[in-house]
């Protein structure tokens, strides 16, 4: 047997035989539904035969038959009640179990349960159900008038990437239609949050309407994204209504996974717990700083990837140069609680960075990864995984505490065709066309190249792709490619930046001349670029197809 358990009720097989029923009882279950029509196949045992078998060991059955290929609204509706009628937990049987998995999918979809969800528990079951993606998203019906819009390029994503790439495609074929997908009235400059933190920026600064930023000509769709049916040039919203394109780029950014910390959500916003990961929190950040005048101070890093590597130290430094500067510093015991093994991936920074590990006498603690979060008695649990040692569990008191969450593709991304084993969208590092959709693009943090996620890297990446875009659409083969680059200027203290930038293999790839700004050492011509020019620059050049310091590179062709 073949038993691949979906959810906590349902679990779904190949056929089964009445010589099974014992080991199907033994497992726990209560009922059997068969989905097999009788007579499909030659060495199949009749429905009647295990229903006999079944009720022998007081199992109750259910005969929902399906034609292969075929299921039918009636069906779906029907398993939906043997659901709701039998005991539980319930075994589905069909040929191979993908029809069972479908009805269950269909059900589930007409108790709103969200797409990804369904798509994800099907997936984890070794069951693709992106072919009835459309009926899922359509609560489980067939849809009959799903409102096709169509455009030549249609961008998942209204965050920095796909505004810039709308903006440069716009500025180099301004007879394109192009449509932008996002939900989000707002869109923020992320990278601001850190300044906001520490008490440079305020928070409404970094915030604008998603609608004054959308490039004129192209169009909005307000609405989020349920599925893809990439063989289908087809992208699925939420209520099934479908977005057609000839070409699609994919930038809809990560998710932040806050829910992977116990009890973290329950205690963000008080008790001491921060981050300037969020707009929201970005403020508090700097309200803990200002009113702590002795204590413990935990900075926490996860497991790569995330996005801006270097945010959470930049929050270690911002605060012990505040302490530093009102004299509390040797009062407040600073711990670095970083789950990887180095201070920052790109070693020729990482000594000018040290020298402020040491100013702010801040302790480097490697391998612990943040696990669990007590708010209320403000209590931290990492577990600790140093190499060639057995884990453990460690257990820190706080004052006060910055988190940077885990953070993963989102869940529409993690289900879909576009993804590669570990949920990111696949793609060729230099092109960055997708390596199985020809027609599919992605930039951004969503992306799987091994670059750093940063907005320094999607304003290089959007000319790349909008170049290769209308290369394509011009019948020719890809001309520009992304070299890898990112940058991250590390706010050591107020006033002074390592601006650290860098492309594929940690290969440092400096915009500026040494005697102007030298990367390796803090800067306070850096820190000028950081407030004063980066923000504007990000807003009205970035968003607005002007690629300053961001033109693609040539792709460099193999030759014989």
């Amino acid at each position: 047997m073949d038993i691949r358990k979906i959810s906590g009720a349902v679990s779904v097989s190949p056929q089964i035989t009445p010589g099974d029923i014992e080991a199907i009882k033994g497992a726990g279950f209560r009922a059997i539904i068969c989905n097999r029509p009788d007579g499909e196949g030659a060495d199949q045992p009749t429905f009647e035969e295990i229903e006999a078998a079944a009720k022998k060991l007081g199992l109750e059955v259910r005969y929902v038959p399906v034609q292969t290929g075929i299921v039918r609204d009636a069906d779906a509706e029907a398993f939906g009640s043997a659901l709701t009628e039998l005991p539980g937990p319930v075994l589905a049987y069909c040929r191979t179990g993908t029809r069972s998995a479908t009805l269950w999918s269909l059900n589930e979809a007409a108790h709103k349960r969200p797409v990804s969800e369904i798509l994800s528990a099907t997936k984890v079951a070794g069951y693709d159900m992106s072919g009835v993606a459309r009926r899922i998203a359509n609560g489980g019906k067939t849809p009959t008038d799903t409102g096709d819009a169509s455009f030549d390029v249609v961008i998942v994503g209204g965050g920095a990437g796909g505004i810039a790439t709308a903006a440069s495609l716009h500025a180099r074929k301004s007879d394109l239609s192009i449509a932008i997908i996002d939900p989000s009235d707002v869109h923020y400059y992320q990278p601001g949050w850190t300044l906001v933190g520490g008490g440079v920026f305020s928070a409404e600064q970094t915030a604008k309407t998603m609608g004054s930023l959308i490039p004129r000509g192209v169009k909005w769709i307000k609405a989020a994204v349920a599925a893809f049916e990439p063989q289908n040039n087809a992208v699925i919203l939420d209520g099934c209504r479908v977005v057609k394109y000839d070409r699609l780029v994919v930038s809809p950014g990560l998710k932040l996974d806050w829910g992977a910390v116990e009890g973290l959500e329950e205690t963000l916003g008080r008790n001491g717990v921060t981050s300037n990961y969020r707009y929201d929190l970005a403020p508090y950040t700097w309200q803990l700083v200002e009113g702590l005048k002795e204590g413990r101070a935990l900075f926490t890093q996860p497991p790569m990837p995330i996005k801006c590597a270097g945010a959470p130290q930049k929050a270690l430094y911002l605060s012990g140069d505040a302490w530093f500067r009102r004299g509390v510093l040797e009062d407040i015991d600073i711990q670095f609680m970083n789950a990887g093994g180095v201070l920052f991936g790109v070693k020729d920074y990482v000594p000018a960075l040290m020298e402020y590990v040491r100013k702010y006498d801040a302790s480097l603690n490697f391998f612990h990864n943040l696990v669990s979060v007590d708010g209320t008695a403000k209590k931290a649990t990492f577990k600790v995984a140093v190499p060639d040692a057995e884990p453990e569990l460690v257990t820190v008191e706080f004052d006060m505490m910055h988190v940077c969450p885990p953070q993963v593709a989102p869940d529409f991304i993690r289900v879909s065709p576009l993804a590669d084993a570990a949920g990111w969208v696949d793609v060729d590092q230099a092109t960055l066309r997708h390596k199985s959709f020809d027609n599919i693009w992605s930039l951004g943090d969503v992306m799987n190249a091994p670059n750093a996620k940063t907005a320094a890297a999607a304003r290089k990446q959007a000319p790349t792709v909008a170049d290769n875009i209308v290369a394509d659409i011009q019948g020719r083969g890809p001309v520009a490619a992304y070299d890898g680059y990112g940058s991250c200027p590390l706010t050591v203290e107020r006033g002074k930046i390592v601006l650290a930038e860098f492309a594929y293999g940690g290969v440092m790839t400096p915009s500026f001349p040494k005697f102007l700004i030298d990367g390796t050492q803090p800067s306070r011509l850096a820190w000028l670029l950081k407030e004063k020019l980066l923000p504007p620059i990000y807003w009205s050049a970035m968003l607005k197809g002007k690629e300053w310091l961001a033109k693609p590179e040539p792709l460099k062709v193999a030759t014989d």
